[in-house]
């Protein structure tokens, strides 16, 4: 034993290699966009935005670089990791109106051949940890626990009006019956929006016919969800974007309120991303059409039947 002991003395020791940890500008362009969906032109731009935020007035206390928190963010956001694991690898809405209005109708008449269309409206499921507190009401319709989020996008892909607090028992029909938006559609007749058969007919909200038999309501069907399509690429890309927000990224762990949050957070940097043209890393989910059908019984308008009606005379 003594001799071994010896031995292990004796042997030379290996020399340890301490690699340095790659900094933010000695990330290549392509380095940066997989890692935190946005390009660096767009962080450097976003960093500027948050800085009287996020800037401390001393370093006391070691207090974190605003560009190593907007990192960290973003990372998360990307792909869903935990914090821990995220701060260890870096070493720690608003509705158009006027002229930007009318340019959200004429984007929509060119996509879908419906006039006056203001936004596309659906809601989408995002999975979070189960809460400790009334852990019932969050199972949603797909058997996991979530979030329902209600969200109004316009032709780019643009969220513009967000509802981030329901639980994912919630559906879509109730979320928005109680939405302020709801409230501001039906006093100022700015135009409608389009969504699918889980939402009431309304004057402000056109629905397809679920059951079409002449060739114009086909037609009118074809074109309304044609238009409706640009809120579900936005949630697919959205997903894509930010991982945590998609089963693949795990789920949200945190408290549902602050998991809202995140899902809002989220739409922002997604809506800045559209601005600045930044490119996708990936191919988007494909986010289905997916009509919430338990959800309560909608009465449609009359006076909205017959304004629906006037809609499918343009495709006669």
């Amino acid at each position: 034993m003594a001799a071994i002991g010896a031995l292990d003395v004796a042997r030379p020791r290996e020399r340890r290699l301490f690699r340095q940890r790659k900094g933010f500008s000695d990330l290549r362009d392509a380095e940066i966009l997989s890692r935190y969906r946005l390009d660096r032109q767009s962080i450097y731009r976003l960093v500027d935005l948050l800085r009287d935020d996020l800037q401390k007035p001393t370093r006391r206390s070691k207090s974190i670089p605003v560009l190593t928190q907007v990192l960290v963010s973003l990372r998360y956001l990307a792909k869903g990791d935990f914090l821990s694991e995220v701060a260890d690898l870096h070493g720690i809405s608003r509705f158009p109106t006027g002229i930007a209005l009318a340019s959200v109708k004429q984007g929509f008449f060119q996509k879908c051949g419906i006039p006056n269309t203001i936004g596309a409206i659906d809601g989408t499921l995002i999975p979070i940890i189960a809460p400790a507190a009334n852990e019932a009401i969050y199972v949603c319709r797909k058997g996991f626990p979530a979030i329902n989020v209600q969200a109004v996008v316009d032709h780019k892909a643009r969220f513009i009006d967000i509802v981030s607090k329901w639980p994912g028992s919630t559906h879509d029909a109730s979320a928005f019956d109680s939405c302020g938006l709801k409230t501001f559609l039906e006093e100022h007749h700015q135009g409608h929006l389009l969504g699918d058969s889980g939402y009431p007919l309304k004057k402000y909200l056109l629905t397809p016919l679920l059951r079409p038999t002449t060739d114009a309501e086909l037609r009118y069907n074809y074109a309304q969800s044609s238009g409706r399509m640009v809120v579900e690429r936005a949630f697919g890309v959205l997903k894509s974007r930010f991982r945590c927000l998609h089963k693949t990224g795990g789920c949200l762990c945190m408290r549902p309120d602050k998991c809202c949050q995140v899902v809002a957070a989220c739409m922002r940097l997604h809506n800045l991303c559209v601005d600045l043209q930044v490119p996708l890393p990936e191919e988007p989910i494909e986010e289905a059409d997916d009509v919430d059908h338990a959800a309560p019984q909608v009465q449609n308008d009359r006076h909205a039947s017959a304004y629906r009606q006037q809609i499918i005379h343009l495709f006669m």
